[in-house]
């Protein structure tokens, strides 16, 4: 069996893995990594999305000995410590979750969003979480949530500019 390396959440991590084991199994089965959710086996739902070398990734279409080498944040290490990733406090804040099963995907997609776009349109990020499936919310608080994120990333990088 391969052994897969990976940059997980910061720490350097390896596993023993069958070749065909995807990311996210490894994730979860062989890291405990439990966030990543696995919510309908066909790569519909983004209920497994993590960032792979700082792009969001469905977990379910690699396979870990893609990810070799990489690094991997999940939501397990959006936070730093016990102070919550802006993203997070707006999903509290904008009641941007209900059962919580997508909101691991949905906070990862909408990071990768706004490292990207610092100021994104409804549209924008409408389009960013089409691809994944919330069967509680109706999107509606999620969209706030993440653009209220946005909002705080771009006032710290304001205030920290200056």
């Amino acid at each position: 069996m391969p052994t897969v390396e990976l940059t997980v959440n910061g720490k350097r991590v390896s596993a023993q893995v069958e070749a065909r084991t995807l990311l996210v199994q490894m994730l979860r089965e062989k890291l405990a990594l439990t966030g990543t959710h696995v919510g309908c086996d066909t790569s519909q739902c983004g209920a497994c999305v993590v960032h792979v070398n700082g792009n969001a990734i469905k977990s379910c279409t690699m396979l870990a000995v893609q990810a070799n080498g990489a690094t991997v944040t999940t939501i397990e290490g959006l936070a730093k410590g016990d102070t919550l990733h802006p993203m997070q406090e707006a999903f509290r804040d904008n009641h941007g979750l209900q059962c919580g099963f997508c909101t691991p995907g949905m906070m990862l997609t909408g990071a990768a969003l706004i490292e990207q776009n610092p100021d994104p349109s409804d549209d924008d990020v409408r389009w960013a979480i089409s691809g994944q499936i919330c069967r509680c919310t109706g999107y509606m608080n999620i969209v706030k949530a993440i653009q209220a994120a946005a909002a705080t990333t771009s006032s710290m990088s304001t205030t920290a500019a200056g």
